[in-house]
């Protein structure tokens, strides 16, 4: 993607924020720290006054504020926005905005009410928030079998397994445009849990994803190498989607739906975006994934497709390993049921993540660690120890790509992930010698370290590496009307 007219834009937004803004005092002035903006390339120690939510000023001459952060040997920078995360509540957004989060979004699946969902949140929110409209929970609802309330994905049965008809195909797309007329941004699918789904019915879910200029967000329909259901295959099924109806895709978490054939299936990616096409992917930095054990993905021949067996299985609740008794008792539960897959070894993973065409999301859920620390991980391991991003190329992973996949559904996306006057004060401020994730398997909700300030529209969320009381700043990323 070009960056030069976002670059435009934000130039504008400064030139009337700098008309707007006070001379002084700012509202807040974060002074004296490395002020970094993965789009224009800005590293350099200076002062960032915030006015009425916007970056005012940055200046490398003092400027005076009614609250000043003295952000000397730290790092500022864009807040992070996280395209991937489940844990949609004030436990979720807490942990997010110590890991140096300012947005947190619902977009692999998404949800079935996104009215409901945006209006429950107004207010009251820590951290930015938003969703795509759920294409799974309209299968399902269309085919009968509404999904439970609370459950991550559908349960196994007969609405995500059988092929809808061409009239519910049509009721699946009504629902979903009626999502997407609330401000849904874009179209979450989780083929891996229809399998029911056609190539046709996925086919039409993308043209009407592109009559409404929103992207696609998809776990794609299946991983491992056995033919057919490979994750090349499954790969090769949605870039061909998004070619034949001009919608754009991101493909979600794409070091646990291609595992060892990561690289090919990145290949792929690099092969579409050179023709053309705008297709994207993210990833997060740890080698087990989590789902629910009463879906689709668990249907007979999991261990073949995904190349592990029941001992590659952890219940989180009890941090023990599956066998085949635990895994029939789990999967038979009316309730869901999460378990941790121990898919990936550290190389595939470490090499996902340092691709310079992948962005970082968590897919972050309370039950496991990526919920609390996967940006703080990205610094720690790939920036700090391992020296293998740069610190500009990771702000770059974790806010401004995130910040341009969202600028097809919604041009206040180009106010975000970039620090410049004229963008809003989502910024994090954090210790680059000492960020740390601590969250592990099984303490999966320990806090990052090392993120000591956090604002969210101006409104500082996370003070002194402790979370704010009593402020909800977070507000509504809604998709612009078509």
């Amino acid at each position: 993607m070009n960056p030069a007219p976002r670059v435009m834009l934000i130039g504008a937004l400064a030139a009337v924020a700098a008309a707007a803004a006070p001379a002084g005092p700012y509202e807040v002035v974060i002074r004296g720290g490395r002020v970094m903006d993965p789009e224009t390339g800005r590293d350099e120690v200076a002062d960032v006054g915030i006015a009425s939510g916007t970056v005012a000023r940055i200046s490398a001459t003092p400027l005076e504020g009614a609250r000043v952060i003295d952000a000397r040997d730290l790092v500022v920078a864009p807040g992070f926005i996280d395209l991937h995360s489940h844990a949609q509540d004030p436990e979720g957004y807490r942990l997010k905005a110590l890991d140096g989060v300012t947005t947190a979004l619902e977009m692999e699946l998404g949800v079935a009410d996104v009215g409901r969902f945006l209006e429950d949140r107004n207010g009251g929110a820590l951290v930015n928030f938003g969703t795509t409209a759920d294409h799974p929970a309209a299968r399902v609802a269309a085919l009968g079998s509404p999904q439970p309330e609370g459950a991550l994905v559908p349960p196994s049965g007969p609405a995500t397994d059988r092929p809808a008809t061409d009239e519910e195909i049509a009721l699946i797309k009504a629902r979903l445009g009626s999502e997407l007329e609330k401000g849904a941004l874009g179209i979450g699918m989780g083929l891996a849990y229809t399998p029911g789904a056609t190539r046709h019915e996925v086919i039409e879910t993308f043209r009407l994803a592109a009559r409404w200029r929103r992207p696609v967000f998809t776990h794609v329909r299946s991983s491992g190498r056995t033919e057919p259901g490979s994750s090349i295959e499954s790969i090769e099924e949605v870039i061909g989607a998004a070619a034949v109806t001009g919608a754009s895709l991101h493909i979600v978490h794409i070091n646990s739906s291609c595992l060892r054939d990561a690289p090919e299936c990145l290949s792929m990616v690099e092969g579409a975006r050179a023709r053309g096409l705008d297709v994207t992917t993210e990833a997060y930095p740890y080698g087990a994934g989590m789902t629910a054990i009463n879906s689709s993905l668990f249907l007979p021949g999991w261990e073949q497709r995904l190349g592990i067996g029941y001992g590659e299985l952890e219940d989180p609740e009890t941090g023990r390993r599956l066998d085949e008794a635990a895994f029939r008792r789990l999967r038979a539960a009316p309730t869901q049921k999460l378990v941790l897959l121990f898919v990936n070894p550290d190389e595939v993973v470490d090499a996902v993540m340092v691709h310079p065409l992948v962005m970082v999301a968590s897919d972050g859920l309370l039950a496991h660690p990526r919920g609390a620390g996967t940006y703080a991980r990205v610094l720690a391991r790939y920036v700090r120890t391992q020296g293998r991003l740069s610190l500009m190329d990771a702000l770059r992973k974790m806010a401004l790509m995130p910040a341009a996949r969202l600028e097809r559904a919604t041009a206040a996306a180009r106010r975000k992930g970039r620090l410049q006057e004229g963008a809003d004060a989502d910024i994090t401020v954090f210790d680059p010698r000492t960020v740390e994730d601590r969250a592990t398997y099984k303490s999966s909700r320990a806090p990052s370290v090392g993120v000591r300030y956090v604002l969210v529209a101006g409104t500082p969320v996370v003070w002194e590496g402790t979370v704010v009381e009593g402020v909800r700043p977070g507000r509504a990323l809604r998709a612009d009307a078509r």
